[in-house]
């Protein structure tokens, strides 16, 4: 059982900005919802004066990352934009009678994300903080610092950005790190409009599902630094150079494995929707402290039955056309096709409260989505009282969707967290190492 026991508006320590700040047209076809993290911490020491150095380090760091302080408004032609007032974000405090190894390997439950900070989106979005913590006393004295971060505002290379530069503060630290670039205008469609260069297959509808759905389940999977090896070794076999990365293999494993699962016709089509951070792919590249979204999705395509009956090299291959297609001008024309919409609510991804009923951007059977966290700065948040024991997602939600980051054993094995039909998931994961 959890109790919340009270809840903390936190503030910037210091007079910030009161301005009403633009969004760029990738943030505006982002999810109204929060992405949630969860960070557990072994032995922290007193509770109470945790609580106080979490919050009177957030109001500082808040300074610096002061749009997570403001709220999102609506404006015309279905636009949203940043005003930054500061009415701040929600610090909520509890207490579980859970203890750490009840959460055996952190899969994402809904026990974890009771963890994470409840949000009541029905809500005006006006009224919603872009930043929420939740910070859980467990019974075992453990804590757990679950994170909500809206992704309108924030992809997650931000968001750890944010959370580095937070916990330097907790412990007592100057920090050294280069401010956040805040101006959002860089991902901007010129003016005046101009019609996209590029068909935006992102932007519209995915395959459907030839038969029905089931219940969700989530499992959280490892693959250690000899399975992907062979995984790697097995998606390069006969190739001299141009090799298959490490993403382009598990995520094509995933996908191949999934297929096999749902158990498609032939002719079902799938796609792999794949994140891909654009930052050095500008021209010139965006600050690597640029605040907020920069990244774009792009779809790999085929059908089953051609994924399935072909090596693991096809699924890579088709993986790394997606990705390779994503060019400073192909994102100028994204942004350019964003613009050019009147209304974009069925942009936005299906988990978007509001949106569902219009939305087509939806990621379930027979499609997937693989997101990578390898390239992230994810370990190391002490704020005072050593690092975290783990690290990881508070949440999955969708049928084919999943996540890939680093052990935190550091020994180059992989966590994957993976959300499927039930009835799926015990095929899935015997294809997951047989086929390894």
């Amino acid at each position: 059982m959890l109790k919340l026991k009270v809840t903390h508006i936190v503030k910037p320590a210091e007079v910030t900005p009161t301005n009403l700040m633009c969004l760029s047209d990738v943030d505006q076809v982002r999810a109204l919802t929060h992405a949630t993290t969860v960070y557990f911490y072994e032995n922290p020491g007193d509770f109470t004066s945790n609580i106080n150095i979490l919050r009177d380090s957030l109001s500082k760091a808040l300074v610096a990352f002061y749009p997570l302080a403001g709220r999102l408004r609506w404006i015309a032609r279905d636009r949203l934009e940043l005003d930054c007032n500061p009415l701040g974000v929600e610090l909520l405090v509890a207490e579980s009678e859970s203890r750490i190894d009840d959460f055996g390997d952190f899969c994402p439950t809904p026990e974890i994300k009771a963890l994470t900070p409840p949000i009541d989106y029905t809500r005006p979005i006006h009224e919603i903080p872009l930043l929420l913590v939740q910070v859980t006393k467990l019974k075992c004295g453990a804590i757990c610092i679950g994170l909500a971060v809206s992704h309108v505002i924030a992809d997650g290379r931000s968001a750890l950005h944010f959370v580095t530069e937070w916990a330097k503060i907790a412990r007592g630290e100057h920090s050294d790190s280069v401010s956040p670039f805040l101006d959002r205008s860089i991902l901007l469609a010129q003016q005046p409009a101009r019609p996209p260069k590029f068909d935006h297959q992102e932007f519209n509808p995915p395959p459907l599902l030839m038969g029905h759905s089931s219940d969700l389940e989530e499992r959280k999977k490892k693959l250690t630094k000899e399975r992907i090896t062979k995984l790697r070794d097995k998606a390069n076999e006969g190739r001299a150079n141009n090799f298959y990365s490490r993403y382009e293999v598990v995520t094509g494993h995933l996908w191949r494995c999934a297929s096999k699962a749902r158990e498609h016709a032939s002719e079902q089509l799938t796609i792999q929707s794949i994140v891909v951070d654009f930052r050095n792919r500008m021209e010139p590249p965006i600050p690597p402290s640029f605040f907020g979204n920069a990244i774009i999705k792009v779809f790999a395509t085929t059908t089953s039955g051609e994924l399935v009956s072909r090596p693991l090299s096809y699924a890579s291959s088709k993986i790394r056309e997606a990705i390779e297609s994503v060019t400073a001008e192909y994102v100028k024309s994204s942004l350019d096709f964003v613009q050019s919409r009147e209304e974009l609510s069925q942009y936005r991804t299906s988990h978007t409260v509001g949106c569902a009923a219009k939305a087509t951007i939806l990621f379930h059977n027979p499609n997937m989505q693989v997101t990578s966290w390898g390239g992230l700065n994810l370990y190391g948040a002490d704020f005072g009282w050593g690092k975290e024991l783990y690290m990881g997602p508070g949440a999955i939600g969708n049928d084919g969707k999943a996540i890939f980051f680093p052990a935190h054993e550091g020994d180059g094995s992989f966590n994957i967290v993976i959300g499927l039909q039930v009835a799926h998931m015990d095929a899935f994961k015997k294809f997951f190492y047989q086929d390894v």
